[in-house]
């Protein structure tokens, strides 16, 4: 027999919530239990009646995505994966925020089943629901099929979220909310926990602009609805559904810490526990056994056991039309199904490298042929640039643009995307994008700019995700634009985020190598690093593969007997490194030169390789990179030299600030004699 869902019943499921919560964070002692406590409402009806999902396999392609942006409240989302029948055991709440838990103090994408992105960072779900909602909508596009007025095939998933006033003040949500109104991504939908709290006091200490003119100015549909009114949730929550033209906002006034009898509506309830006694208070007040630790009363349990049976049957109802449209478009499934499962054609490394052994052209020049022959071998390559394509040079030749309607009308065919002056929301989006599991996506800016994307870059490093970021005009050989636009330390600075794999390719074999490693062998996010400048091509040693590439350094050019030195160098230094080398052999000076794209990829190779390339003793390593270079110290010993930069650079041709800078074949030539001297 059902279980009628009745007011008494609603409330109890609702104060189940708002407990685990409370116990959650005081458990740990740490944590925000105001949040959750004021969201209770609008979470319980969003995934007991709305979202689409299976507990038994949180990777189904066709389930909804739910957002987690106000990720401090990850009280919320692991009360609701327990309550609603995902792996998130009693005893994982019970030990929220403990290392080794599945309740990390934020959600972790990857460490707890169910968790769709890693949030905590406010503003950055936001914008990364953003590129999961653009993700299903040119999926749908490319994959599905009309029947009448109904579309059949994948990417017909909605995109839910909660974001909260933080969400709001930070810019990340301005520019991805932007341009979610922009390209009318009318399958997402965000309910705003208006609780007008934030750590220091109100907002109104700070914030106080029309956040409804706001999106209604950047297109978006938006209502405004009491959050703890479960109907009227409801209502707002259909109604977005049926605004399929436009991304919606739900604004839900509520009041953090709902039921605290003390401590309701306050900051002091946003990042400190209750305390055992107003926990105790808080429970009296809405009608639940003061002590009670961690319960889920059996007709609570009941009945969510019921919604998850219903939606079991949901998603059998839903497989069941996909199999029909696999039937009958069957080069659709099986593109979609290679798409999703990141193969590639065994033949791509010589596609790509082909003609460009004796081809001189700056590096993001070859790019944009080696991404245009990636994009013929691999449907799943996206991307675009924040609004610098024409000089990135990325734009995908044989395809639209996303948000120019196509000859059908559709929006969303088109390969390329125009991120706008966006750079921190494209960072977002495109990881948004990688976690959806269809295309392999790449967002572009020049290097100097890669501080504005940074945050999203680092998330996806923590992610472990296949984002790829393209960051061109790499260094002081930019030129006129000056010094505000010559990067100096940012290859450094992404070379120390862990789990990222930054690749500076010397000439065009290189970058075709690199963009194939993106494509074949990343198992994570990737920084290309790229020249303005021409640069030539390099010869490369009898018995050179191209996978030594992959290796992250190897011989470039070796000496016969003993060097007196090893030239160390990437990107647009190393044919400076062998301009050297070859001045200095007139001398009697005898060096070899390695060429080193990736340092993360080096170290990463067995130590026996390590020392072959970089032997530990004898001739000493001298490094040149057109940058700081720090992250090159580390290969140098004791008799090292590293030949960088250590100073902002200057607005000029390019070749004069090189050479006011020392990075000329003369100077540096001269600086690596009188070391060895």
């Amino acid at each position: 027999m059902a279980i009628e869902l009745t007011p008494v019943l609603l409330d109890r499921v609702q104060n189940t919530l708002r407990c685990l919560a409370i116990d959650c964070v005081n458990a740990a002692n740490s944590g925000h239990p105001g949040a959750p406590m004021g969201m209770a409402a609008m979470a319980v009806e969003l995934w007991d009646n709305h979202l689409r999902f299976d507990p038994s396999d949180p990777d189904w392609p066709l389930r909804d995505r739910f957002v987690l942006s106000a990720g401090h409240a990850s009280a919320l989302i692991y009360s609701l994966l327990h309550m609603f029948g995902y792996e998130m055991p009693m005893g994982e709440l019970r030990n929220f925020r403990q290392l080794g838990s599945r309740t990390p103090g934020h959600p972790e994408y990857g460490h707890t089943p169910g968790v769709e992105v890693t949030t905590g960072p406010l503003g950055a779900g936001f914008a990364h629901g953003v590129g999961m909602a653009l993700a299903a909508r040119m999926t749908r596009s490319k994959f599905a099929v009309r029947d009448g007025d109904q579309w059949v095939g994948p990417g017909q998933h909605l995109v839910y979220g909660i974001v909260s006033d933080g969400d709001m003040m930070e810019g990340i949500s301005s520019e991805a909310g932007s341009l979610a109104g922009h390209l009318g991504l009318g399958n997402l939908i965000y309910l705003y926990d208006d609780n007008q709290i934030t750590i220091d006091g109100s907002t109104n200490i700070s914030f106080s602009e029309d956040v409804r003119a706001r999106f209604e100015a950047q297109s978006w549909h938006v209502q405004r609805c009491d959050g703890n009114d479960t109907e009227a949730i409801k209502d707002a929550l259909k109604a977005a559904r049926q605004e399929t033209e436009r991304p919606s906002l739900i604004i839900c006034r509520t009041t953090i810490g709902y039921g605290s009898p003390n401590k309701a509506g306050t900051s002091g309830v946003h990042g400190s526990p209750l305390g055992e006694e107003e926990a105790k208070a808080t429970k009296r007040a809405l009608g639940w056994p003061p002590e009670a630790q961690f319960l889920v009363p059996d007709d609570v349990r009941d009945y969510l056991n019921q919604c998850v049976l219903a939606k079991r049957i949901q998603r059998r109802e839903m497989d069941s039309n996909l199999a029909g449209w696999q039937r009958h478009h069957a080069a659709l499934a099986a593109e979609w199904k290679l798409c999703r499962s990141r193969k590639t054609p065994t033949d791509l490394v010589a596609r790509l490298t082909e003609g460009l052994e004796k081809k001189d052209a700056a590096t993001r020049k070859h790019s944009h042929e080696i991404i245009n022959r990636l994009a013929e071998a691999l449907p799943c390559l996206v991307g675009g640039s924040a609004d610098l394509a024409c000089s990135n040079l990325t734009t995908i030749k044989s395809s639209g643009a996303v948000g120019q309607a196509d000859e059908n009308g559709d929006r969303y065919s088109g390969r390329n995307i125009n991120f706008g002056i966006r750079e921190h929301a494209m960072g977002g989006i495109v990881n948004g994008m990688a976690l959806d599991g269809t295309f392999l996506p790449f967002g572009a800016t020049f290097l100097v700019f890669s501080d504005y994307v940074r945050p999203a870059v680092r998330l996806a490093a923590l992610m472990g995700i296949r984002s790829t970021f393209v960051f061109t005009h790499d260094s002081i050989y930019v030129g006129e634009d000056g010094p505000t636009h010559q990067p100096i330390e940012h290859v450094d600075s992404l070379r120390i985020i862990p789990g990222l794999t930054v690749l500076r390719p010397a000439d065009g074999i290189e970058t075709a190598m690199a963009w194939a490693w993106v494509a074949q062998a990343a198992d994570g996010p990737a920084a290309l690093v790229l020249t303005r400048q021409t640069l030539p091509a390099l010869g490369r040693p009898a018995g050179f593969v191209l996978e030594d590439i992959w290796k992250g350094a190897y011989v470039l050019r070796d000496v016969e007997g003993e060097a007196q030195g090893t030239l160390l160098a990437t990107g647009s230094e190393v044919s400076l490194a062998v301009s050297v080398a070859e001045q200095l052999q007139g001398e009697g000076i005898s060096l070899r030169v390695v060429s080193m794209p990736s340092t993360e990829l080096f170290d990463a190779q067995p130590e026996d390789y390590r020392n072959a390339v970089l032997p530990p003793e004898g001739a000493p390593v001298i490094a040149m990179e057109a940058g700081m270079g720090e992250t090159l110290r580390k290969y140098l010993g004791s008799r090292g030299l590293l030949y960088a930069i250590q100073r902002f650079g200057a607005s000029g041709p390019g070749g004069q600030v090189a050479a006011m800078l020392g990075f000329t074949p003369e100077k540096a030539a001269a600086a690596v004699r009188n070391h060895l001297s």
